[in-house]
């Protein structure tokens, strides 16, 4: 059976490939050739039928490589990294760190994965992200200090992501509570954390970023909030996704050991820098209703602060959601 993946690889420099060329290429027949090539175009990849020439990527595509993402790190944060796993397709990185957390993987083992086909965003929704076209990365931590003490971990991924962005080239980034860096006023990336282990002792960590680097034009269709991805901010159609997944990893790497030893402190000064909520009005979606009233930043657990009309309120995680309505 043909792979999907090696199909991506032969079709990712951007050219017309004939059925037979790539059937020879493959090792296969040009109907098994077609049938992947719907399979893709099911999964979000742009391949355009071009007459009398065959088949190309609307857009190229740099595919992730574990030797060219290492390349792109610096030597500490190499020396930091455990393991780490490319795969063509998971159901999510997430899911998958989290059974080789049980499996006994060591803290810092990475991974990232070009499809997921059960991609989720924070409380359950699905994160939509076409083949080959976003960043899903995962990174196992393991920490002494128990999951209670892990309530602003999210804040501080965030800015290590912003940070990791940043470095890439994507400016004018914003933070928006809890989880997501927003650019141009509409959502770029995105964070998930989930916790295993002792609510007081020794637990782990599963940290997912999802970053929007090319998706098509319909993804309108399947993405429930505003988007916006690299290609358009950075206005180019080849994306150096390698890189990308490096500068990312740097900065995790780098961010979660000072969040381990000095909690949310270091981080308070950059997330009051970068908040897109203080000072705007907001809605705050709760479980048994909502509440609302004007952002006033964070407290130094990364709770959000709400000035309500009956007073200074403060919102975990947890089940809520926030909007900006103002």
């Amino acid at each position: 059976m043909i792979s999907r993946y090696r199909l991506l690889q032969a079709l990712a420099d951007g050219s017309c490939h004939s059925g037979e060329e790539l059937g020879a290429m493959l090792g296969v027949s040009r109907a098994a050739v077609w049938k992947q090539l719907g399979v893709l175009r099911d999964q979000g990849v742009s391949i355009e039928a071009v007459p009398g020439r065959g088949y190309r990527l609307l857009q190229a595509v740099e595919l992730l490589e574990e030797s060219a993402i290492l390349r792109e790190m610096t030597p500490a944060s190499r020396q930091r990294l455990s393991a780490l796993e490319i795969h063509s397709e998971l159901s999510s990185t997430n899911t998958h760190l989290r059974r080789r957390a049980m499996d006994g993987a060591p803290s810092a083992t990475a991974c990232l994965a070009e499809w997921q086909n059960c991609g989720r965003g924070r409380r359950g929704r699905e994160w939509y992200s076409p083949f080959g076209g976003n960043i899903c990365l995962s990174l196992l931590w393991r920490m002494t200090t128990g999951a209670a003490a892990l309530a602003g971990l999210s804040l501080a991924v965030g800015i290590a992501v912003r940070r990791g962005l940043q470095d890439f080239g994507v400016a004018g980034t914003g933070l928006k509570w809890p989880n997501d860096v927003i650019a141009d006023g509409a959502k770029i990336a995105g964070v998930l954390i989930e916790v295993g282990g002792e609510a007081t002792g020794p637990c782990y960590v599963v940290i997912g970023v999802g970053v929007n680097v090319h998706l098509p034009e319909d993804a309108n269709s399947r993405i429930d909030q505003p988007w916006v991805d690299i290609r358009t901010l950075q206005g180019t159609e080849r994306i150096r996704r390698n890189r990308l997944a490096a500068q990312l990893l740097e900065h995790l790497l780098r961010a979660i050991p000072d969040y381990e030893s000095s909690g949310l402190e270091p981080f308070l000064g950059e997330w009051h820098e970068h908040d897109i909520t203080a000072g705007r009005q907001l809605r705050i979606l709760l479980p048994d209703g909502e509440v609302t009233g004007t952002g006033a930043g964070v407290d130094s657990s990364g709770a959000l602060l709400l000035q309500t009309a009956q007073g200074l309120r403060s919102f975990s995680t947890g089940e809520v959601s926030l909007r900006i309505t103002s």
